[in-house]
């Protein structure tokens, strides 16, 4: 992919954060793991820049913010809490190999596991199972039991329309999207017939959809780029989720793909809209019970490394990418 070299420089450059530069020399490059620049960023994800410091103010047992022994302690304050957290250190590509990731991975298993085995617990969302199952493999526990019960059980809840929901319905919604998320994050030469027949009906949910005709009136939320995302949908989520599944040539993808480089700012970066929590999707539906404290690895409305190499990575993965 064709990258102007200044825009190059400045995400693999000495002030790129280390998970920007792994992203792009994967994601826009193409490298395989086993290059050189790709395993130098590598090692550096979780010992400088944002992991590193998220890691700071873990405890010695793994978790952050709240101490305790249940699963709740895990998962409140809202979104500094450890699952939170971890949700972001997965998304920045600490290595599994990493002590530190380890001792969170073992809390989640040990205090979400719950009576069925699986991780879906009392609360049987796939917003919060979705994440931990996708967090989790990228933390190395795909084998473990707990995380393969937690997939099957992904499979079992998946709705007769391909898509997911996180409370009682007969259909899925675009906001249900951790579940695909989870199953993409399964190797393809690991997936069961089960696994790939839910693939292949959860994309065509949203492909059918366009990644965003859902309701008489379009979402607003879903047309700003967010970051942390945890379990707010937009545009640029379907997107990474659908263009690496490998459906990055599917026509239907082609309005997202549009709205993605208008949203491009003339210097060739992205900014994001909006941290999470998105005040204005409070406003048009959801609702919090407890006060939230966000967490922000960049300004908003400024360019972003984390924005642009992601969006970079979807249009190289549905080369569509204009340099500029």
């Amino acid at each position: 992919m064709d990258v102007p070299a200044r825009l190059r420089r400045w995400l693999t450059g000495p002030n790129a954060d280390p998970s920007v530069r792994l992203r792009f020399y994967r994601e826009v490059e193409g490298r395989p793991a086993g290059d050189p620049q790709v395993r130098s960023a590598a090692r550096a994800v979780g010992r400088r820049g944002w992991a590193a410091d998220l890691l700071s103010f873990q405890t010695r047992d793994g978790h952050w913010s709240t101490p305790g022994s249940t699963a709740w302690e895990l998962y409140v304050p809202k979104y500094v809490a450890t699952n939170w957290i971890a949700i972001v250190l997965g998304d920045l590509g600490v290595p599994a190999s990493d002590r530190r990731i380890q001792r969170t991975a073992r809390l989640i298993l040990s205090r979400w596991s719950g009576p069925g085995g699986d991780l879906s617990g009392r609360s049987g969302e796939i917003c919060v199972t979705g994440n931990a199952v996708r967090t989790l493999i990228r933390f190395g526990h795909l084998d473990h039991p707990a995380v393969r019960r937690s997939i099957d059980w992904i499979v079992r809840t998946q709705k007769s329309d391909g898509g997911w929901h996180c409370f009682p319905s007969r259909s899925g919604t675009l906001d249900g999207w951790e579940g695909l998320a989870a199953l993409a994050e399964i190797p393809e030469g690991r997936r069961s017939e089960a696994v790939r027949r839910a693939i292949e009906l959860g994309a065509e949910f949203y492909l059918d959809r366009h990644l965003m005709d859902e309701g008489s009136e379009p979402y607003a939320p879903w047309m700003r780029i967010h970051y942390p995302n945890h379990y707010y949908y937009d545009l640029l989520v379907g997107l990474r989720i659908l263009t690496r599944l490998g459906y990055g040539s599917d026509a239907r993808l082609r309005p997202a793909l549009d709205w993605l480089r208008k949203k491009r700012s003339r210097d060739g970066t992205w900014a994001l809209d909006a941290h999470h929590p998105d005040l204005e999707a409070e406003r048009a539906g959801y609702r919090r019970s407890h006060v939230v404290f966000p967490i922000a690895l960049e300004p908003l409305n400024e360019p972003s490394q984390w924005a642009t190499v992601e969006a970079l990575g979807v249009l190289a993965r549905a080369g569509t990418a204009r340099g500029r």
